[in-house]
């Protein structure tokens, strides 16, 4: 989805590399650099790269396709469920209660430690960064209550420090939702949603296996287990575009 508005795709070590290039040089793919002990034993290598990201994502406008879903969340009930961790839907309008966020948010921080379960925003966190060795500049964001480094509130590769914090009400009340709809009129959209965390694929399955209306729009992996949905090989906006004008 993010693609769409010109943030980098990460998926292969060649499509980070591309829009990482020193840590090509390094020998480091995306699911080494995404590491929480890098926190612990390299904070400004870790915050180097989440800086960067934080950075680029709050200066990316979200694309056309958002309003569409815009458009179809103000004519029918709706919510979202996302492994994005941008903060795009809200960018574009969604109201932070309707977006799910399985795997936490770059705009939230928490304790390295944690020493407690609390989240806080990012709102004032700018950290500078030297961008020929994607290494962050001192001083680095800290926690308000011990001191320690604090990292961007994202569920890392085998991260055991990852704090739910308010996401876990959110998910909550996404359940509450999807169990108080008739699931036998449920439409999901599904976009861009790969098969190597497939978290919202597999969500999106279970949500639509009543009503078997699935629209899995994945330029990649477009298949749809026992033909439960509709397969479309193609990007995000152009396809949310082109299924709006249908619908009139």
């Amino acid at each position: 989805m993010g693609v769409d508005s010109g943030l980098p795709d990460f998926r292969g070590p060649e499509g980070f590399w591309r829009a990482y290039p020193p840590y090509r040089r390094l020998g480091l793919r995306f699911e080494e650099i995404a590491d929480p002990e890098h926190f612990d034993d390299d904070p400004e290598l870790a915050w180097g790269f989440y800086g960067h990201r934080l950075a680029l994502y709050r200066r990316t406008a979200p694309h056309a396709g958002y309003a569409v879903l815009r458009r179809w969340a103000d004519r029918w009930p709706a919510r979202v469920f996302t492994s994005n961790v941008d903060g795009a839907f809200q960018a574009a309008g969604f109201a932070d209660g309707d977006v799910t966020e399985c795997h936490g948010a770059i705009g939230m921080l928490q304790c390295t430690g944690p020493c407690h379960e609390g989240t806080w925003p990012a709102d004032d966190v700018d950290v500078a960064i030297d961008e020929d060795t994607m290494r962050a500049r001192p001083p680095l964001p800290a926690c308000p209550r011990c001191g320690r480094v604090a990292r961007p509130n994202i569920l890392m590769f085998g991260d055991g420090t990852w704090v739910p914090g308010h996401h876990a009400a959110k998910e909550a009340a996404h359940r509450d939702w999807l169990r108080g709809i008739d699931a036998r009129r449920l439409v999901v959209v599904e976009l861009g949603a790969g098969t190597a965390v497939p978290t919202v694929r597999r969500h999106a399955e279970l949500a639509s296996a009543a009503s078997g209306a699935l629209i899995r729009i994945n330029v990649r992996e477009p298949e749809i287990r026992h033909g439960r949905g509709t397969a479309l090989a193609s990007g995000a906006r152009a396809t949310l575009e082109a299924i709006d004008a249908t619908l009139g």
